[in-house]
This record gives C-alpha cells, structure tokens and sequence, in this order.
C-alpha cells in the first residue's frame, strides 16, 4: 500500500530533516512512500492544499484532539485499510495553527500522536518512526523490541 505525507512546509530543524533522510530511507525498503511538501498560507489555504494532495487516499490527519492508539492498534488500523484494497494512505501535518475545521471534517481518521501538541517537525518525524516500526512488525524484523 502506497503511503503519502502532506504536510506544510519543509522541515527547517537538523534533527527533523536527519530524522526525515534516516526514517524515509528505511522504509522505502518495504512501501512506496510520498512526502509531499506543500507552500504555507493561511489555515484556510494551508488546508485546501492538504486535501487537494491527498484526493483519492484514505485520510489520516494529526491531530492533538484525535484518536489516542499504541502502535498494535495503528498497525491494525493500516493493514485493515491494506486488505481492503486501498490505494494508499495519505498523512496530513497541518502548519503552525494548525488544520482548518474542513480537512478533519474530511478525515477518514482523526490521530493524535499525544496529547501534547507538537510542533510540526517533531511530528512528521514521529509519524515516520511508528510507520518503520508498523513495516517491521508486519515483517516480523526486530527493530520493535
């Protein structure tokens, strides 16, 4: 299943384009994976581009206020949508205020990575990390333990 990230912005930080180059680079070894970078604005803006990047895909959008799950349950949530013949998912990272009332309205999963809000860099490399861990869980590969 073909996994994509939209998300706003390019990641400014060191340790999030390390984190980017490092979690990118090993899970092209086991899913077609899209990072789509898309120009800031306002929320409204920010928020039609995330759509507009992502039609077509099932639609998980982080969000502080989403679903809470430990990473059994994200990777069940991935291989139910797998098995179903999905095209692919597609993760949405709002920018620094955050997502517009219409894109978690068009969600297809609501996911907070915590409670806490994080900034959108700390994000992206977070989700990249348990998408990692997920592949290598399906494979059976150590790197979970």
């Amino acid at each position: 299943m073909k996994l994509r990230i939209c998300m706003i912005g390019k990641p400014k930080l060191e340790f999030a384009r390390v984190g980017l180059e490092v979690y990118a680079g090993r899970l092209h070894r086991y899913t077609k994976l899209d990072l789509v970078h898309l120009k800031e604005g306002t929320q409204v803006q920010e928020g039609q581009r995330l759509l507009e990047a992502s039609e077509g895909y099932r639609r998980v959008v982080l969000d502080e206020r989403g679903q809470l799950v430990d990473t059994l349950a994200f990777k069940a949530r991935l291989e139910a949508w797998e098995m179903g013949s999905e095209k692919g998912v597609a993760f949405l990272i709002g920018g620094a205020e955050g997502h517009a009332q219409a894109v978690r309205d068009r969600a297809d999963w609501l996911l907070a990575l915590s409670q806490l809000t994080l900034q959108h860099e700390l994000a992206l490399v977070v989700l990249l990390e348990q998408l990692y861990r997920v592949e290598t869980l399906k494979k059976g590969e150590p790197y979970h333990r």
